[in-house]
């Protein structure tokens, strides 16, 4: 994308010059800045000829390079979008356990773990919690 970037800002400035180049010849072959042969009268007009379609791809290229700029872009915004998607998805999965952990660290009267043999309960609800939602979100294609 930086490169597409650069190319289309050297496209710009390529652009401008041939215009600024346009113009100048055109005062020239007016005849007022300088005298003209006839000869070099039609190569002047040829040259024009060449700048003109020379503005005219530059302008060409100028909107292919804005769409495959925009292709890229869009593809690079999709593949933002399913990232976020997942860790999004993971955030939820990974707060299961701080809520279940959160409330049963709530109901602990003076730092003694009530019932120390049943410390794994809150353990089993946090997995079977998460299990339950990795489903929820599987089933949903959620990610």
């Amino acid at each position: 994308m930086i490169q597409l970037l650069g190319l289309s800002k050297s496209l710009v400035y390529f652009s401008a010059s041939l215009k600024g180049n346009e113009v100048t010849m055109e005062k020239v072959l007016r005849g007022r800045v300088l005298k003209l042969y006839e000869d070099d009268r039609d190569i002047l007009e040829d040259a024009l000829i060449e700048i003109r379609q020379a503005i005219e791809m530059a302008g060409i290229y100028s909107s292919i390079l804005s769409g495959t700029m925009d292709a890229y872009a869009s593809v690079v915004s999709n593949n933002l979008n399913i990232i976020m998607k997942v860790l999004t998805v993971l955030t939820i999965i990974m707060t299961i356990p701080n809520i279940v952990f959160g409330f049963y660290g709530m109901n602990i009267e003076n730092g003694a773990i009530p019932g120390d043999v049943f410390w794994w309960i809150p353990l089993i609800i946090s997995m079977v919690a998460c299990a339950g939602a990795w489903y929820l979100m599987k089933k949903r294609n959620l990610y």
